[in-house]
């Protein structure tokens, strides 16, 4: 009993619970020896009457003959079968000669009441990103699981809680704001016959109480229009994006017909951790020095392990943490350029690589690059030169301030190679597409691919207007087919077969032999950069530039440039090993170490090595049927 009592509170839940209802909950708890191979319960079973726990041993969680997780010693099983009263989502098998405990649920129930012993269940539920684990649930966007779903992973319809409040574009200030109270909204939309224009609590306070406008004057004087606006079948995690590319806290959300079926805000669409990224977007908006951003930059690290902590998944952290990056970018040119005053000529800011992919990642160094709108001609070349100078001089030093280091390899729009003209670049990315055998002309094809705009002063390659945000699009290498470069696509397909994942290994995986990082591996070079540099040569043969990667490899596997399968192993692959690359920083973060891409694969447990191996041998596989294609001169003729 006393062996019980002191391995139960030692794990959580239980540890949060006082030494009588322990001794109580021991005191009914059975214990089960299970054989190796031997099945605890099966999927679709139940539902269980009992909590499981490992006391010694593994237990194997199975879901349609597939491993999904290894559980250890502590570990919980069973419990949203227990709780929801619904059979069983999977099978819990003996990985190995394997002892557990077996707690009836009319004893567990009881502690749920407690808010510490709920919560610890409830994330055991829904916390694990594999799929249906042990006892967790997981769903499709948008299908609640026993304890709801991820609200960034739902549809953001789904998510509407109120009809939208209409007005007329005449109708008084006051009114309006009188009927937001009655209905209980934070915004209320104007029909403009095509498009809606909104107003908010915001505008109300800012563009009537604070600026003394009437409150008598139409809703037409306040109203921003036309509103951005996003279809219901938009995952809500992709729609709290555009808010904060946006800065912007309310979408009015459309039917597939075009009518408006509410208003989503950032209240919608996360819960309280999640809303650090909106605020931490707002400071960096009203920074009004580099100090200030040096501020706000401070809360970038504890944004992502807290999204991360929330289960928020990794691609949708770096997202978030790219576009914020946009946003400290951008107020730092615009900084610049308003010490250096009027610039000279148009002029746009590009991010490059990883942020330019919004895969930035804590460990990721910041790529950009400069191009202006003008010609060659000398008399002005020096002019330019001096002025962008200063100011790619200031967010250098900005970005450095803030703890985000430029490219060590000089990608950078402090270096001239990548502060050039549009009519330079054009030339450049010409010259490359037409003669791709150039010294280093595959390493500056993949920059120029990845690459997107940040900040325009109108008129190259982004949005145009003053300060206006880059969108996805407008990068400095034109989206388009390229039949008429094959031989750029054929070496394009070479340069992604120069970095090979590390599957000569036998019992261990392929590690750093000296220095600091003997005996672990770079899932940087080893793991990413093939899935990549894959990507971007079929996504360019499918007629996308810059983009994610696995959008890259969405369109590949549309437009038929990468067979379904292996685009769907690719992204697969590559969703893991991100995944474990970011939680891997999150720790460094956590314990105060400078982020890397070292992992130590004995640290790993053994479901998650046998995973990584997998991963690995798939991406050589794709890269092995991509090398054969070549030698056959299958589809380059």
């Amino acid at each position: 009993m006393e062996d019980v009592t002191g391995f139960l509170g030692s794990w959580p839940p239980f540890d949060a619970v006082g030494a009588e209802d322990l001794a109580g909950v021991a005191a009914v708890t059975g214990t089960e020896a299970v054989p190796r191979g031997k099945t605890i319960f099966p999927q679709g079973a139940g539902p269980v009457g009992y909590l499981w726990m490992v006391r010694g041993g593994a237990v194997e969680v199975i879901h349609d003959g597939r491993v999904l997780d290894l559980l250890g010693p502590g570990e919980l099983f069973g419990q949203a079968s227990m709780i929801s009263g619904l059979p069983t989502g999977f099978e819990a098998r003996a990985a190995e000669d394997t002892v557990c405990y077996r707690i009836p649920a009319d004893v567990v129930r009881p502690l749920l009441v407690r808010p510490d012993v709920l919560q610890f269940v409830a994330r055991s539920i829904v916390a694990s990103p594999a799929g249906d684990g042990a006892g967790r649930v997981a769903a499709e966007p948008g299908t609640p699981g026993v304890f709801g779903s991820d609200p960034v992973q739902s549809r953001v319809g789904t998510l509407i809680r109120t009809p939208p409040l209409l007005c007329r574009g005449d109708e008084r200030v006051r009114d309006a704001a009188r009927r937001m109270t009655e209905q209980g909204v934070s915004a209320a939309l104007v029909p403009l016959g095509g498009s809606f224009g909104i107003i908010t609590d915001r505008d109300l306070r800012t563009r009537v109480v604070a600026s003394g406008l009437s409150p008598d004057a139409p809703v037409s004087a306040i109203m921003t229009e036309p509103a951005y606006t996003v279809t219901a079948d938009r995952l809500a995690g992709d729609v709290l994006l555009d808010m904060l590319e946006r800065n912007i806290h309310h979408i009015p959300v459309l039917s597939a017909a075009g009518q408006v079926l509410g208003v989503a805000d950032d209240g919608d669409l996360v819960a309280a951790e999640a809303r650090k990224p909106l605020v931490l977007r707002h400071a960096v908006a009203l920074a009004a020095s580099p100090a200030d951003l040096v501020t706000a930059a401070a809360g970038l690290d504890p944004m992502v392990i807290a999204m991360r902590d929330a289960g928020v998944a990794a691609e949708h952290v770096t997202a978030v943490r790219s576009v914020v990056l946009d946003a400290l970018t951008r107020r730092l040119v615009e900084l610049a350029v308003r010490d250096a005053g009027p610039p000279p000529v148009p002029f746009t800011w590009f991010a490059l690589g990883s942020l330019a992919r919004r895969e930035a990642v804590p460990s990721s160094d910041v790529d950009s690059a400069l191009a202006w709108d003008s010609g060659d001609d000398p008399a002005e070349a020096g002019d330019v030169a001096d002025y962008l100078g200063r100011v790619t001089k200031a967010v250098d030093e900005g970005l450095r301030a803030c703890g985000m280091s430029p490219d060590e390899h000089g990608a950078s729009a402090a270096n001239p190679i990548f502060a050039r003209s549009l009519a330079s670049w054009r030339r450049a990315a010409r010259s490359l597409a037409e003669d791709p055998t150039q010294e280093k002309a595959l390493i500056l094809v993949s920059v120029l691919a990845d690459s997107r705009p940040v900040w325009s002063s109108g008129g190259v390659g982004g949005p145009g207007g003053t300060g206006g945000a880059g969108g996805t699009g407008g990068g400095l290498w034109e989206a388009r087919p390229y039949p008429d470069h094959a031989p750029l696509l054929r070496l394009l397909a070479r340069f992604a077969l120069s970095f090979r994942p590390p599957t000569g290994f036998l019992r261990d995986f392929v590690v750093e032999h000296s220095g600091e990082r003997r005996g672990r591996l770079d899932i940087k070079h080893g793991g990413l950069i093939p899935i990549v540099d894959l990507a971007r040569w079929a996504g360019m043969a499918a007629g996308v530039a810059s983009a994610p990667t696995l959008d890259r490899l969405r369109a590949a596997e549309a437009a038929g440039t990468m067979a379904s399968a292996q685009a769907q192993t690719l992204m697969e692959a590559f969703g893991f090993i991100f995944s474990l690359r970011l939680d891997h920083q999150a720790e460094q973060l956590r314990r105060g170490e400078a982020p890397d891409d070292f992992i130590d694969p004995k640290a790993l447990n053994p479901l998650a090595r046998s995973y990584l191996r997998e991963a690995f041998r798939a991406v050589a596989s794709v890269q092995a049927n991509l090398s054969a294609e070549l030698s056959l001169g299958v589809r380059w003729g």
